[in-house]
């Protein structure tokens, strides 16, 4: 078996057991996690590759004359040809490695953004954003004296998509949008999006933080122009993650941060600047970080994305039914299009307080803001409790996060 071919039976309880941190109990009870559109715990497979790294490999990269840097350059490498195949890039040049989404974000703000967005030219973001995708474009539109422009939500928690040709106006210059919400699950028709706006001759930014652990991506057949991802909310390692950029976009943006690999050769006078993907990889990288990546995409590939989609929308519905018969509890985001992510409030409860009494049960969710203050505002909470499913997930659990919110419920009552 390669390790691209998925396992011909779905066994949550053989994932559960790739898992080590999942076989420890928190507060005398079973630990049941349940924040993963936070971040991912990693399979033994990941763990080991890091250890196996640093235990046989350790050394920079692209620099080394000696067998170490030989191996880990080509170890960092074929990294870079499994994130290229994972997401269908036409070439690795098209893909840049970052610290995670969110460097890729302002990577793209910061090179093409600077170079093409002026005075009074807008920027098209959604309302269900992540800050990520917010920020570095409110940082450069008030560079440039630009305009942010939003695509608003409805009361389902989806994009009221007849609102774009409006918004699409002959001064728009990128469109920036989430593929899945961290907050409502809301599953956004992006490759529809990206049509009309290439209709505009506009190119289109997709952030796919959320998505890439959840469901198979194509850039190609999506024929985005740049995406995002963070590789520690695929299974993989904090401190990496990736920018895919078609490689006519990337060819034509300048570097960003200088020295280390990005360069070919410096003078006093004059520094030329490396081929891609390299240009954009200053110093060095998290080479490591790299290597666990490409491990959890092995891992990922072997359990086969599309049956861990069809298991997590299992859970899902199932998740769905058993939350609608707690007393009190208000779900926010209904879309038909979700995946994997639960958030909502508990009536007469703080967030923060249903969060602490779940982790006395051994169950980690999320409470807050997650990270989209404009979101919570359009829905007028100052909170949510959010708990995201992951391919390693049971109705079990899903069976104990219910029960523990109506005796909490009763509790408040």
């Amino acid at each position: 078996m390669t390790a691209t071919t998925p396992t011909t039976e779905y066994s949550v309880e053989k994932i559960r057991s790739d898992f080590p941190i999942l076989q420890q109990t928190v507060h005398g009870k079973p630990l049941i996690y349940l924040d993963n559109a936070n971040t991912t715990q990693k399979p033994a497979a990941v763990l080991e590759s890091l250890a196996n790294f640093y235990s046989t490999s350790n050394s920079n990269i692209h620099r080394a004359s000696h067998m170490l840097g030989e191996r880990a350059t080509q170890a960092y490498e074929g990294a870079r040809e499994k994130v290229r195949e994972f997401i269908h890039a036409a070439s690795t040049q098209e893909v840049v490695f970052v610290r995670n989404a969110t460097e890729g974000v302002n990577l793209v703000a910061q090179t093409w953004g600077r170079t093409h967005i002026g005075k009074g030219d807008e920027i098209l973001v959604s309302a269900m954003e992540h800050h990520a995708n917010i920020v570095p474009w409110q940082m450069l539109c008030q560079e440039k004296e630009a305009i942010l422009r939003v695509i608003p939500v409805d009361d389902q928690g989806e994009l009221v998509l007849d609102a774009l040709d409006e918004l699409l106006t002959p001064r728009t210059r990128l469109v920036g949008i989430v593929h899945m919400s961290n907050v409502l699950g809301t599953v956004n028709p992006v490759q529809h999006i990206i049509q009309r706006a290439h209709a505009y001759s506009i190119p289109v930014l997709v952030d796919a933080a959320q998505s890439a652990y959840h469901m198979p991506i194509d850039v190609q057949q999506m024929d985005c122009d740049f995406l995002v991802f963070s590789g520690h909310k695929l299974y993989g390692p904090t401190g990496i993650g990736v920018l895919y950029g078609k490689k006519a976009l990337l060819q034509d943006m300048p570097p960003w941060q200088g020295g280390g690999d990005m360069i070919l050769s410096v003078s006093f006078e004059k520094t030329v600047y490396n081929d891609l993907p390299y240009r954009f990889e200053a110093g060095t990288p998290h080479i490591a970080g790299a290597v666990g990546l490409g491990a959890a995409i092995d891992w990922l590939q072997k359990t086969g994305m599309s049956r861990i989609a069809d298991y997590e929308r299992t859970l899902m519905q199932y998740g769905t039914k058993l939350l609608a018969q707690v007393d009190g509890l208000r779900m926010i985001g209904v879309s038909p299009s979700k995946a994997s992510v639960f958030s909502f409030t508990l009536e007469g409860v703080h967030p923060h307080d249903v969060g602490t009494m779940l982790d006395y049960e051994g169950i980690a969710i999320r409470t807050g803001q997650h990270c989209a203050h404009p979101l919570m505002q359009r829905f007028q909470v100052p909170a949510t409790v959010r708990a995201s499913l992951a391919c390693y997930n049971t109705h079990q659990e899903l069976d104990a996060l219910a029960e523990s919110l109506k005796s909490i419920r009763t509790m408040f009552a």
